[in-house]
């Protein structure tokens, strides 16, 4: 973060040379008194807490400190608007004090003057989570020290910019965060469009016909599991090679030899995706494969289409046929008795190419979706990055000259924060009693 790439007037400086960089402490964990409810006690944060935390202000953690943890311990009660800052597993959860609030070690958090606009600082921080990662140090996982987080960088603007920035940044982020979240919507959307073709097949209604006999899929198969083949995976590292080693859900691995060669239907035989169906019960292999004891291999008899009963098997709820909750399992006998929908040959081959032509029309939409949901998930830190490069305000500093100049100016506000900690004694809050 070169100082060249600033706007004028801006200060680049290190935290340390403006806030206080506070560490935390955890009381014995396995004394229950030293613990609270949430809300009950001294709040208390780990980064846990900050895990999947959208918010931008934090109160309470899982769970608070009693007076007895605190004082046994070296956590510190921070002043309401401290910039929380997780220092390890992993490094760069950020939030904002809503109320006094203390940590744990996993924290170096940063108690900043009242010419620091909380808000600026925290998404400032967001934007450096890569440099704090990058000076992290250790083996069993990163953390950055004290000493470290004093160094990292800070752009100091005028007090007046750091607010019009904060509220760009809420606005601009905000809209973000909502064509996110309704990009993330629509993979379920096409799961259950998905399912509804399924539906739509196997009842008849994609060919205009209704109530189709039903026969049971015995009728329909030939089974040919018996020349399947587990192999550990401690095995398997000795006999690498070009054919597909399948199990209940699709490829494990690549092997040297094969148990099947031709076209066939794998059924997933045990697993929990024959009850959550994230994947396909069903799935078509050809040519030279191994398959091992985790999915069923059938065969399709004359004048029926190994695609249909694909599709037909994918179109069930299958847990009625379904033993075990630990470890679910769709047994032969089972499997053997699943309704499937009766059609001719010719109706077959109509529906199978109806739902394909259906099913590419959701795989183009999935994939336009996942790729605007990267750019969106790069839009963030893009956003940030323009932010502190002084581009989201340069009109606003072009309309306001003397907002940011003379004693508005982010070096006079620098020179009066140094002032103040110099004869403050330059000292770090010190510890609260609860």
């Amino acid at each position: 973060m070169s100082a060249g790439k600033l706007p004028e007037g801006w200060e680049q400086i290190e935290i340390g040379d403006i806030a206080d960089v506070i560490s935390g402490g955890t009381p014995k964990s396995g004394v229950a008194e030293n613990f609270a409810p949430s809300g009950e006690g001294i709040a208390w944060l780990t980064p846990a807490d900050l895990s999947g935390y959208k918010e931008k202000y934090i109160s309470h953690g899982a769970r608070d400190l009693t007076t007895l943890g605190y004082s046994s311990c070296s956590a510190k009660l921070m002043p309401k608007g401290t910039i929380l800052f997780s220092s390890r597993a992993p490094i760069g959860y950020v939030a904002i004090a809503a109320n006094e609030i203390a940590t744990n070690q996993g924290f170096k958090s940063f108690a900043f003057p009242s010419d620091i606009f909380p808000d600026y600082a925290y998404y400032f921080l967001r934007n450096i989570r890569h440099i704090a990662e990058e000076m992290g140090t250790g083996t069993t996982f990163k953390e950055i020290s004290g000493s470290s987080a004093k160094t990292l960088p800070f752009v100091l603007a005028p007090l007046a910019e750091q607010k019009i920035i904060a509220e760009k940044l809420d606005t601009l982020l905000a809209q973000v965060d909502s064509a996110k979240a309704r990009l993330e919507q629509i993979p379920q959307i096409l799961k259950r469009f998905r399912q509804a073709v399924y539906q739509y097949a196997c009842s008849g209604r994609i060919l205009d016909k209704v109530n189709p006999k039903i026969t049971q899929l015995e009728t329909l198969v030939s089974i040919h599991n018996g020349a399947r083949k587990p192999v550990s995976s401690v095995v398997r590292e000795g006999i690498k090679g070009i054919y597909p080693y399948y199990g209940a859900t699709g490829i494990v691995d690549y092997l040297n030899d094969f148990t099947h060669e031709g076209r066939f239907l794998l059924v997933g035989e045990d697993g929990a995706n024959l009850l959550s169906k994230s994947k396909k019960l069903a799935y078509i292999i050809n040519g030279k494969s191994w398959v091992n004891n985790h999915a069923h291999v059938l065969k399709e008899k004359d004048n029926n289409l190994l695609d249909f009963i694909q599709l037909a098997i994918n179109s069930l709820d299958i847990s009625q046929w379904v033993s075990g909750s630990a470890q679910p399992k769709l047994t032969k006998k089972s499997l053997l008795t699943l309704p499937i929908p009766v059609f001719t040959l010719e109706e077959q081959t109509i529906i199978v190419r109806r739902v394909e032509q259906l099913f590419a029309y959701a795989d183009t939409i999935e994939k336009q979706v996942n790729n605007a949901l990267a750019r969106v998930n790069n839009l963030t830190q893009s956003i940030l990055a323009k932010a502190f490069r002084g581009e989201l305000t340069a009109q606003w500093r072009a309309e306001n000259p003397e907002l940011i100049s003379g004693e508005n100016s982010a070096a006079a506000l620098l020179e009066k924060i140094k002032a103040e900690r110099a004869a403050s004694g330059g000292k770090k809050a010190s510890r609260k009693k609860s």
